[in-house]
């Protein structure tokens, strides 16, 4: 369940959300939910940048979206 502030409001949503999960964990090579735990518990990354920016996001090509959020992850020091 989404805890924080932005929270999915509809399917598409959803599915972008599932969709950058997965896609990172293959790219990492780990289980989709310790990338789910990376981007929830260990930040917020899902509530602060995925949803609010799926507009923008979801335009985008599937290694740039990746690439996008990994960065991320390891700007704000998160590891799987």
């Amino acid at each position: 369940m989404i805890q924080g502030d932005a929270k999915i409001k509809n399917i598409d949503e959803l599915e972008f959300a599932v969709f950058c999960i997965e896609n990172i964990a293959i790219r990492l090579g780990k289980h989709a939910e310790q990338v789910y735990s990376a981007l929830t518990e260990k930040s917020s990354i899902l509530d602060d940048y995925i949803i609010p920016e799926y507009e923008i996001l979801h335009t985008q090509s599937k290694e740039y979206i990746v690439d996008d959020i990994i960065s991320l992850m390891k700007e704000k020091g998160i590891e799987i």
